[in-house]
Formats: C-alpha cells, structure tokens, sequence
C-alpha cells in the first residue's frame, strides 16, 4: 500500500490481474481533499478488488488549474490519498490526461465521475482498446476544490 513509481505500478496491477483481481483506475488533481473525493473514491472502489488512484503532477496541476495551484505538493497529495480506507496505492504522472499512464497500467476498470461522458474521455480509447472498461459514477454535485479554493478568497 502506498504511493509507487509508475514502473512499479504497471508490474503490480500486472500481478494482481493474473491473480484475477480487478484493479480499478481513476485519477484527478485530488488538490484539497474534500467530501466529494471521498465519497467518489469511496464509490469507485466498489467497482473491483484495488484502487489505484492517478495524481497529476505540481506542472500538470498549474498547467490545468493556473499558476496558483496546487495548493499542496504532489507527493503531499498522494500520500493524503494513501490515508483512505478506498485507496489501496496512488501514482503521480506529469501528463495533464491519464491516457499514457492508463495504456501502461492497463486496469480492470477506470472510472470517472458524473461530470463526465464516456465518449468524451480521450482515454475511453486506450482503455477498450486493450478490453478495459470505463464507467462513470455519479455526480457529488458543489463539491470542489475550485469551490473551497473560492471560499477561502471570499474570507479574506
């Protein structure tokens, strides 16, 4: 259990797919943890066996947030995740999608959130392509860290 470098991932979920467990994927900026994450995460563990949860690096965070975020360090972020009953392993990955990473580890399932549609994923590809499986959850509507973020700035 903890955060694993990406080659340590792959040779893991590798494994655990032989031993005929179902790993499940999902990733995000996880920035300032909140309800929202844990009930996401919490929902997309009853998908399979193992979590394994996708971090975007510090670069790919300001890269898709802006220049003030994150608020917390990537490692920080992913051992954060680790802390969760759900999560079984986190990876961070510097790409700003998940669709290099996912066509590395190659998981059971990768799921995202009702925000999302399947046919717009650019990952929806690489996932089938190899006979994985994606599925959206449902949506944990007004629950972000955009909307923390924004609350804080309102307080000062």
């Amino acid at each position: 259990m903890g955060v694993l470098s990406r080659e340590d991932a792959c040779k893991l979920i590798e494994k655990l797919k032989e031993q005929g467990k179902k790993v499940i994927f999902t990733n995000g900026c996880f920035d300032i943890l909140h309800v929202g994450h844990l009930r996401y995460l919490n929902e997309a563990k009853e998908c399979g066996d193992i979590l394994v949860v996708g971090v975007n690096s510090n670069d790919s965070v300001s890269r898709l947030k802006g220049p003030t975020r994150p608020i917390n360090s990537e490692e920080d972020r992913a051992e954060l995740l680790c802390g969760l009953k759900a999560v079984d392993y986190a990876v961070i990955f510097p790409e700003d999608t998940p669709v290099e990473i996912i066509g590395a580890l190659k998981p059971s399932i990768h799921v995202k959130g009702g925000d999302y549609k399947k046919e717009d994923l650019p990952e929806t590809k690489v996932v089938e392509s190899y006979g994985g499986e994606v599925r959206i959850l449902s949506l944990v509507d007004g629950k972000s860290t955009s909307n923390v973020v924004k609350k804080i700035a309102e307080n000062n």
